[in-house]
């Protein structure tokens, strides 16, 4: 098992024809990112005006929007771990990723009974990331494996745009809804949810758990189950416990998105109208950059690509404090926002799928991004603390600090001699 795709791209598959290597993704990853792309609109329906309801209509601390923000990536993360595990032992990672998304769904209707009350919505929220933490590792282990180990970056980067597509389309989604109803949030919680079942039949209808022609396999037919002591064991290897310790410090460098969507809005002052839309401005400029930056992963390396993103957050974190403002301000924040997760997201899983045994792949993806999303749980408090006790300017500089450390240090765990074997 070597980490042969952190310094450059894989290049064990034989070379084929220049047209072969500028082929598209396979169907099973288009149908996958369409039920990423529609289940992504009913998402961003709701966090779009989220950070702002919460901190601007129910007054809500920053340490407390920080354990709302957190319990929404990073409270439910170690079902990631279960739904991986689940997934493995019972070869069915559709089953598995279908019911996560059943679950998001449904929490979309629990908003509605919720009201104002903090503690009900962050029950709620809760409920939903327990759809996602087990959905995750299933969708990207099927990805994996319909996918040739030398494409993993394109075929990340193809099913993030998608992905970004809906991030993209969701607020706007939101705004209309809410100009049609009278500014109703019931309106736009129900509608979420109507567009939350689309996406699941879609996942039933056109998406195969053994795409034809995979270059992946699961397991044998007659094969040994997967065991717990086989999951705890992906820890042994070193080159996965280096890439989760990986995850963990770049999770650690993170915070929220709403929390970067509220400084700007204190900087420019924008009206409420407005605030919803800077989240559309991250999308798109995530979506414009995903599948080119996953194709630029599989060509120079991910592990560039992944750190080149991170950089990127860092002047993300320090803009709204610098001299420049206006819509000069806000059009840089957002692309470099959106850059950041476009050579982020699917390519930090690209460079984790060739590193993971087969019948273990979708354990192994939820474990890095289990340890990864635990991290960021705890970043998002501790930045909200740190807003609460020394201001956003403080907090947000410190944190940009942070993003440089771990940028630093990053490529010197997962180069280090010896980590390859």
């Amino acid at each position: 098992m070597y980490l042969s795709t952190v310094a450059s791209p894989v290049t064990a598959a034989p070379a084929g024809p220049r047209r072969r290597r500028l082929a598209l993704v396979s169907g099973n990853v288009v149908a996958l990112g369409a039920v990423s792309l529609i289940t992504d609109v009913s998402a961003e329906m709701v966090t779009a005006v989220l950070p702002l309801y919460l901190v601007l209509g129910l007054h809500v601390s920053p340490l407390a929007y920080g354990v709302i923000d957190g319990v929404h990536t990073g409270a439910t993360a170690v079902l990631r771990l279960a739904g991986g595990f689940v997934a493995d032992r019972t070869r069915a990672r559709k089953p598995v990723a279908g019911f996560g998304y059943a679950l998001s769904a449904a929490a979309k209707l629990g908003l509605l009974l919720a009201g104002r009350s903090v503690p009900a919505i962050t029950a709620v929220v809760a409920v939903d990331r327990l759809g996602k933490g087990v959905r995750t590792a299933p969708r990207d282990a099927l990805i994996t494996a319909s996918s040739p180990p030398e494409a993993l970056g394109r075929a990340f980067g193809v099913h993030r745009a998608m992905d970004a597509t809906g991030a993209f389309l969701g607020p706007l989604v939101a705004l209309a809804v809410l100009a049609a109803s009278g500014e109703s949030y019931d309106a736009v919680f129900v509608s979420s949810f109507c567009v939350a079942v689309l996406a699941l039949v879609v996942l039933v209808l056109f998406v195969r758990e053994r795409p034809a022609g995979a270059p992946d396999t699961v397991a044998p037919p007659g094969a040994p189950k997967v065991t717990a002591a086989e999951a705890f064991g992906l820890l042994r290897a070193a080159p996965v416990r280096r890439l989760a310790a990986a995850a963990v410090l770049l999770g650690l460098a993170t915070i929220g998105d709403g929390f970067v969507y509220l400084m700007l809005q204190r900087r420019e002052d924008l009206g409420l109208v407005w605030f919803p839309l800077l989240a559309v401005g991250t999308s798109l400029a995530y979506l414009l950059l995903a599948a080119p930056l996953g194709a630029l992963a599989d060509r120079v390396g991910r592990l560039p690509v992944v750190l080149g993103g991170y950089a990127a957050l860092g002047l993300v974190y320090c803009l709204p404090f610098g001299p420049l403002g206006g819509w000069p301000l806000l059009v840089l924040t957002l692309a470099l926002h959106g850059l950041f997760y476009a050579a982020t997201d699917g390519v930090l899983v690209a460079l984790a799928g060739p590193v993971l045994p087969a019948r273990l792949r979708t354990t192994g993806i939820a474990l890095i991004q289990t340890g990864q999303a635990l991290a960021y749980l705890a970043s998002s408090v501790l930045f909200g603390l740190a807003w609460q006790v020394w201001g956003p300017r403080t907090a947000g500089l410190a944190a940009a600090l942070g993003v440089a450390v771990v940028v630093a240090a990053t490529p010197a765990l997962l180069r280090k001699r010896g980590s390859l074997r």
